[in-house]
């Protein structure tokens, strides 16, 4: 009998934290158009100020909340950009304008296209004193998981047989392809061959000292997990 012990991949473990700090900047001066005599100027800051979205496997995405925050008179926020296309940000249409003490919520998706650390700089764009608001983000691509299929079967009761050969297919019934390079000797077989999110139907046949190969076995089939 042929069966499936495993057909479960190594997936990549997803980790997020998030290091929370607040930056505001106060101004004194000459006070903006709107605000005569108030003493105050439009201030915007984008928090956190640092985003880390940990591992990510490759060309998934991942994705963390942030918030741009207007202080002392109405800020006007007109565009937001990324050092880097593998950061991007969502949630907000520009222009938009924040009342002073108003919070505005946004998104930021890191879709990894390579293995290693990925680090970009955010950037808000608008008419507060400051005009470039920045906010900092990082994340760490991973590989994309491995899978491989773990077979076993009982032995043959015939006994003049010197070893095993494993046939892959793609379909239910066949055809089927031989994934053995030499004769299996043992009861078992590791496939590692195989790709996340498809089907595999797996037989076996037995092999004597006269090179007469057996009939196929019964059929095994694996879904592998797809990443």
């Amino acid at each position: 009998m042929l069966r499936i012990l495993s057909a479960l991949g190594r997936p990549a473990k997803l980790a997020a934290s998030l290091y929370l700090t607040l930056a505001l900047a106060g101004c004194q001066g000459v006070a903006p158009s709107g605000n005569s005599g108030s003493g105050q100027h439009g201030t915007l800051s984008a928090t956190p100020a640092s985003l880390s979205f940990g591992n990510v496997t490759v060309r998934k995405t991942a994705s963390l909340a942030g918030s741009l925050n207007a202080g002392g008179s109405a800020v006007t926020v007109s565009s937001a950009s990324s050092s880097s296309s593998e950061f991007t940000i969502d949630g907000i249409s520009f222009p938009a304008t924040l009342a002073a003490g108003q919070s505005l919520s946004f998104h930021v998706a890191f879709t990894p296209q390579a293995s290693g650390s990925a680090t970009a700089t955010l950037t808000f764009t608008s008419d507060a004193v400051d005009p470039s608001s920045l906010q900092s983000v990082n994340g760490t691509g991973t590989p994309i998981p491995q899978h491989a299929v773990d077979l076993s079967w009982n032995a043959s009761q015939s006994s003049d047989v010197v070893g095993y050969n494993v046939y892959r297919g793609n379909s239910m019934g066949g055809p089927y392809s031989r994934i053995n390079v030499a004769l299996e000797a043992s009861l078992s077989y590791t496939d590692p061959g195989v790709t996340g999110g498809k089907n595999y139907y797996y037989v076996v046949t037995a092999m004597d000292s006269n090179s007469l190969e057996s009939g196929y076995s019964n059929e095994a089939p694996a879904v592998i997990p797809a990443p």
